[in-house]
């Protein structure tokens, strides 16, 4: 370890603890880095594609996660190395930053690395290694730019961007239904685009899901679902041309903030003091009635005898709406969140073409629905499910494709999938290699034969011979000089993937590349691990 002598030859010690502490240096520490990333990449790598298998994780609270999504298999999976845990920052960058493409990116990093593994045992100095690798991947970078094409798309002809949606789910459990889902997650999105600004707020499309009934079920509400029913059993259960107001305060009476007490010694006193109580109730439901609201959505609770005079008054009410959903709601029907029932006025209504109450099954689950809303910018896509499993992965598999969606409406470039494009990058990568002299050659070709691992996946996901079909592909597209040639993973019989309409967004494959190519450059500099001792 650190061990120091001084000029008599008496060892002095740096470190502290230094005999407890396990120390890895050079080619060693590199080696073992390289080997904790490839194992994660592994993991990831079957999962990979139409073909990929699912992974099933268990918590520590003995929930189970059953999901074919990268980035979520890696938050669940609890690593505790630390090179490992650097994969699972990647993918969780990745689903951050484009929201798919979270297991294409860790498998191409594991790739890159075990590429550097063969370049360190010849000798190669790892900066340099990693030096080579940046300059490929701005060489892939710009390729990408050359092969990807434009998408033309309006709000009448959605098709392009529900193809590019199908690609994203075809990967998923969800995919024989996946062209209702693309075309639900395009609708949802267009919904709430501001196509002006090429902007997309994914906040106001809210994901519900009820177990229960089958996956074709699933639905977009242009409203509001809320998962709550009528305070009341006899209230009404479907109210037309709505006039909400949307309330934060409770209806019970004011509770004195101080400590005092209140000595009721004769029935006369407690008699004016429910008096008090019942003018009070009776002054809130009228300033309800005065502004003209027809339903009141509350966040608090209610009083049983508030409850009861608002089934009185016929005026329906629903209470213990959660603050996000409040929100979503004064979005949705343009009406403003009243704090304090002084402030209620006709203006600060919300409006709503339809609100009704649905109950689903034999199930005594009710749920409210607010439709047909004055501004219908917050919309709601209700999935059903067999299982909560299924419910929960299908939430995910459309948060990748709402993802996508926006991507595409941000920047409508696309690179065909299916591997092409990494091919395409690979052969453009090989050939430039040439032009650089030095070292960082070697590197540059690595990269090349690194890129080559995602349709090497997909081929053996799909039960392909993967070598022979990565060749004829590679072949195929050098020969014709067609970018589009990829993995034929579906069996359909042809190669070219625009012939089978699969896409991936250009800026996903781009942030791939540049992302793994990043984490790997970190990983290769570090030539010192100094960990502490284990207890």
């Amino acid at each position: 370890m650190a061990l120091a002598f001084d000029e008599f030859g008496r060892p002095f010690i740096i470190l502290r603890e230094q005999e407890k502490k396990t120390r890895l240096r050079g080619l060693d520490a590199q080696k073992a880095n390289i080997a904790a990333g490839k194992a994660v990449a592994r993991i990831l790598r079957t999962s990979l594609g139409p073909k990929g298998m699912d992974k099933m994780l268990q918590s520590p609270d003995g929930d189970v996660t059953i999901t074919n999504d990268g980035a979520t298999i890696l938050e669940q999976m609890d690593v505790d190395n630390q090179i490992a845990k650097l994969m699972v920052e990647l993918s969780r960058s990745q689903d951050y930053e484009i929201g798919d493409g979270t297991t294409g990116v860790v498998v191409m990093a594991g790739a890159l690395l075990e590429q550097a593994e063969k370049l360190l045992e010849r000798g190669i100095h790892p900066i340099r290694v990693a030096e080579g690798y940046e300059m490929a991947s701005k060489i892939a970078f710009d390729h990408l730019e050359r092969i990807s094409q434009k998408f033309e798309f309006s709000a009448d002809n959605i098709e392009p961007l529900v193809q590019t949606c199908m690609t994203t789910l075809s990967s998923k459990i969800v995919n024989r239904c996946k062209r209702a889902l693309a075309e639900i997650a395009v609708k949802a999105v267009l919904a709430v685009a501001d196509l002006e600004r090429k902007d997309v707020n994914l906040d106001l499309i809210k994901v519900e899901g009820k177990v229960g009934g089958k996956l074709e079920d699933t639905e977009l509400i242009y409203g509001i679902v809320v998962d709550k029913d009528m305070s009341h059993p006899q209230m009404p259960k479907r109210i037309e041309d709505a006039k909400i107001a949307i309330l934060t305060c409770p209806f019970e009476p004011p509770k004195p903030k101080t400590k005092h007490k209140v000595d009721i010694d004769t029935v006369e006193k407690f008699q004016t003091l429910r008096e008090q109580e019942q003018k009070y109730f009776d002054e809130m439901v009228q300033k309800c009635k005065d502004a003209g609201a027809t339903l009141v959505i509350c966040q608090w609770g209610f009083d049983d005898e508030a409850n009861h005079l608002l089934m009185h008054r016929n005026l329906p009410a629903v209470r213990w709406v959660g603050g996000v959903e409040l929100e979503l709601i004064a979005i949705a029907t343009g009406g403003r969140i009243v704090p304090r029932f002084e402030e209620l006025s006709p203006e600060k209504l919300g409006k709503a073409g339809l609100v009704r109450e649905k109950s689903f099954g034999t199930t005594k689950d009710r749920m409210l629905y607010i439709e047909q809303c004055a501004n219908s910018r917050a919309v709601t896509i209700f999935i059903r499910g067999g299982n909560k499993m299924m419910v929960e992965e299908t939430k995910r598999s459309l948060h990748d494709a709402l993802c996508v969606a926006r991507n595409l409406i941000r920047n409508n470039s696309i690179v065909y999938g299916g591997g092409s494009a990494e091919i395409s990058c690979s052969i453009a990568v090989e050939t430039a290699a040439d032009r650089h002299p030095g070292v960082e050659q070697y590197a540059i070709r690595s990269f090349a034969d690194a890129l080559d691992a995602v349709p090497l996946a997909l081929a053996e996901n799909s039960g392909l011979p993967p070598i022979d079909t990565l060749t004829a592909v590679k072949a195929q597209q050098v020969k014709e000089s067609n970018p589009h040639c990829g993995i034929d993973c579906n069996d359909v019989g042809t190669n070219d993937m625009k012939e089978q309409n699969v896409f991936e967004t250009l800026i996903g494959k781009q942030q791939q590349i540049l992302l793994a190519t990043q984490v790997v450059k970190m990983i290769l500099k570090i030539d010192d691990v100094i960990s502490p001792a284990e207890y």
